[in-house]
């Protein structure tokens, strides 16, 4: 099933939003500010998200920002009481896909939510072969042979990047800063936490091993 997130700090309208996209079948999770969207994506896959502007501890152009800049391309729909032109070039320049104005038209958001999923479909049906082994970006699963694992985003988007670049070293850092953002707070060292959980994971994995490069780094070492 479709999986959608909702960032709404006003309860009554995210309870009103949920329903009625899971009236038309739609799985739903609703949070209340990017801070909490951020924690969610880094254990669960969505298809598209649902976010309010003006909200607490992180509003939604600094959230769609994060995604952005992390590489993650899901569809943003942008639902918002700020109407002025440059709130929405703002929206659209930071990576946004689509931006409605207050009060809206549920009829209508299902109907745009509907043409994003499409369009993200054709545009993001990206996969990555190795060996025996597929990554595909469209729900963050890696596929070997029979075997079919679904990835949290971030351990995903490192496996991808480790694995786009065989033999190339990437820091700590570089990692840090093209997974999780230039501006994020997190400890480098959760990168650790994320490549031993992934070693575990694919520890009989034969198409590739991720290598530990001591004092530098990590690199992918794939089959040839």
């Amino acid at each position: 099933m479709t999986k959608i997130l909702i960032i709404e700090d006003d309860l009554e309208l995210a309870n009103m939003f949920q329903s009625v996209l899971e009236h038309a079948d739609y799985d739903v999770k609703t949070v209340g500010n990017g801070v909490l969207a951020l924690d969610y994506l880094d254990k669960e896959y969505v298809d598209l998200i649902i976010t309010d502007i003006m909200m607490p501890e992180m509003d939604g152009y600094e959230f769609a920002e994060s995604m952005r800049q992390i590489g993650d391309e899901v569809p943003i729909l942008v639902i918002s009481a700020k109407d002025d032109y440059e709130d929405k070039k703002l929206g659209f320049r930071i990576g946004v896909d689509d931006y409605m104005v207050k009060p809206i038209d549920v009829k209508e958001m299902v109907l745009r939510v509907e043409a994003l999923l499409r369009r993200s479909k054709i545009a993001n049906s990206r996969h990555l072969i190795i060996g025996d082994t597929t990554l595909n970006q469209d729900n963050f699963s890696v596929t070997t042979g029979d075997d079919v694992s679904s990835l949290p985003q971030k351990e995903f988007l490192l496996l991808q990047k480790l694995l786009s670049y065989p033999d190339k070293i990437f820091t700590r850092q570089q990692l840090m800063d093209q997974i999780w953002g230039l501006d994020t707070q997190t400890d480098e060292r959760t990168i650790d936490v994320h490549i031993k959980r992934l070693r575990d994971r694919f520890s009989d994995n034969e198409d590739f091993k991720i290598m530990t490069i001591r004092g530098l780094g990590y690199k992918a070492d794939v089959a040839q």
